[in-house]
């Protein structure tokens, strides 16, 4: 059996916890994962400039978060195109904003509000709701920004933050949950968010204008520890069992449900076989010790929706000398079928993929349950193929990573390190993948609010996704307008879309709130889903005093 290894030990005083530490949780055998690195550790490989040459699709920030304690983490991209990132485990957030000509590589970065005291959250579920604001859920541990000590505590406190006011406010969980940890969470098609108790089969759902709960997910089959959620083109929501063996739950070495959430009926039911197993139970080499670290991990990899409808769904067997399964689920056929193993004994136990505006899929895998070196795969619909690396590649592993699709089309990647690197796709999207803005008021005004008509507004896919924890969907639409005198690019507020469903057949909505300083005069409207832009709309912008 192989013990927890991370990139390096943690002086911060985390110690690895068996799972009674969450809650009702019963399996000692379930693998942690604290923060990689100490405070004041070397955050990047050396030769950083030798490994971004002009052949790799890799390009780092030109100004880099080097200010962050403990580096970047949770990328989360808002309705005005700027992003959100955490400073791993602490309270401070902090804003990257695109530069003039639409550049986040040359973005400027700006601090914005820290989360309540008491909750600096590592691993934790988010997302960015129809109004704009930014929920962020539970968390594995939490961290004390004074002594730098993190605690697992799988904790059921929660914080949504309004980037209008700069501000975060509380958010009491769900009644009678004493957890929600490093739990999954969605958006709903109907703009309602979702979130899930770590160490139960329990869910909820949020009214976003009281901040109160009412259940929902009834019929699970087994907890929601280590599984993650995919929003499917139905409206309904996929995820693979992983078998956590919370009480009264027992263990099942060969399980391969598949459960679909009914969004309309708010009931879970077992669907299916995925084929191959996707999960870690380590049936191969070792069945459940009772040996904290050894045994199953219980992990899965995430399950990234396609244009085409199918979910390519990444395995995480940690066994030695083993690697991970892949499986490919059909949405409208509901069927499943094995895809190629990771090469080597490479997996995605807890990892990012997303999806690239050429309809591939990007992940980040490695050996074991995340132990170095990194390698990056793209899946095309027919193959597996490693690609090129980032700096830190022969120092991460997969569950270092998390991955946000930006407007420009590029995959924003943190690390856990102050080196935030950016992945240019080889080729573009398809034309029938974009939005379509079907009526936009062909003069606008600086400062004033305006609503936008078309189709595919919210894209083909979330975006983003990881193996639970850690969402940063982009399924909504982000206004663009670009002065043609001057080239300059500016994002006005989008908010209150009229659906966040994915694969939206119907008329599709969205308000944007053109920015008070908007440069005048003839200008091209761009309507952006997952880094897709529409075709672009002319339009003439006045000022504010201009009627």
């Amino acid at each position: 059996m192989q013990a927890l290894k991370t990139k390096v030990s943690l002086t911060l005083g985390i110690a690895l916890v068996v799972m009674l530490g969450c809650a009702q949780l019963a399996s000692a055998q379930h693998r942690l994962t604290p923060i990689p690195h100490p405070i004041g550790a070397p955050q990047h490989a050396p030769a950083h400039a030798a490994a971004t040459n002009a052949q790799s699709p890799w390009t780092p920030l030109t100004n880099q978060p080097t200010f962050m304690v403990d580096g970047s983490a949770n990328p989360i991209l808002l309705m005005d195109g700027s992003v959100l990132v955490q400073d791993a485990g602490f309270p401070d957030w902090w804003k990257l904003t695109p530069d003039q000509n639409g550049s986040y590589a040359n973005g400027r970065w700006t601090q914005v509000a820290s989360t309540p005291a008491g909750y600096s959250p590592l691993y934790h579920s988010s997302a960015v709701l129809p109004d704009g604001r930014l929920i962020i859920e539970g968390g594995e541990y939490i961290c004390d920004p004074t002594t730098f000590n993190c605690n697992a505590v799988w904790t059921n406190l929660g914080a949504i933050y309004d980037p209008m006011a700069d501000t975060w406010t509380p958010v009491n969980p769900p009644h009678g949950w004493a957890s929600v940890g490093d739990a999954q969470s969605v958006v709903l098609p109907d703009g309602t968010y979702m979130q899930a108790n770590c160490c139960t089969s329990q869910a909820a759902l949020l009214d976003p204008e009281g901040l109160t709960w009412r259940p929902t997910g009834h019929g699970k089959y087994d907890p929601n520890e280590e599984e993650g959620w995919t929003l499917l083109p139905n409206g309904n929501v996929l995820t693979v069992d992983a078998y956590v063996p919370i009480s009264p739950f027992a263990y099942i070495p060969t399980g391969k449900n598949f459960e679909l959430y009914d969004s309309r009926r708010g009931r879970w039911r077992v669907a299916g076989s995925t084929r191959v197993q996707l999960w870690d139970s380590w049936l191969t080499c070792g069945e459940l010790s009772q040996e904290p670290n050894n045994g199953p991990s219980f992990e899965l990899g995430p399950g990234v929706l396609r244009p085409d409808g199918t979910v390519f769904y990444a395995g995480s067997n940690t066994c030695l000398n083993e690697s991970g399964a892949t499986a490919i689920y059909n949405s409208y056929e509901n069927t499943w079928k094995a895809g190629p193993n990771f090469p080597g004994t490479n997996n995605i136990s807890d990892g990012p993929a997303a999806l690239e505006v050429n309809g591939k899929v990007l992940m980040m895998a490695s050996p074991g349950f995340g132990n170095p070196p990194v390698t990056f795969f793209e899946w095309d619909g027919q193959s597996l193929t490693a690609g090129a690396g980032t700096p830190n590649a022969p120092i991460d592993g997969s569950y270092y990573g998390n991955m946000l699709v930006l407007p420009t089309g590029q995959i924003l990647l943190t690390d856990f390190s102050n080196d935030i690197e950016l992945y240019t796709s080889a080729s573009g999207p398809r034309r029938e993948w974009a939005p379509v803005v079907a009526y936009v008021p062909n003069s606008l005004r600086a400062g004033r609010s305006y609503q936008a008509f078309g189709f595919r507004f919210n894209g083909l896919s979330q975006g983003a996704f990881y193996g639970d924890d850690a969402q940063a969907a982009t399924n909504f639409p982000l206004v663009r307008i670009t002065n043609l005198a001057t080239g300059h690019v500016r994002y006005s507020r989008a908010h209150d879309p009229s659906t966040m469903a994915v694969v939206s057949n119907d008329l599709n909505s969205v308000w944007f709130d053109v920015p008070s300083n908007q440069e005048t005069g003839r200008s091209k409207l761009e309507v952006v889903a997952n880094g897709i832009a529409s075709q672009p709309v002319f339009v003439t912008v006045g000022g504010r005093g201009n009627e």
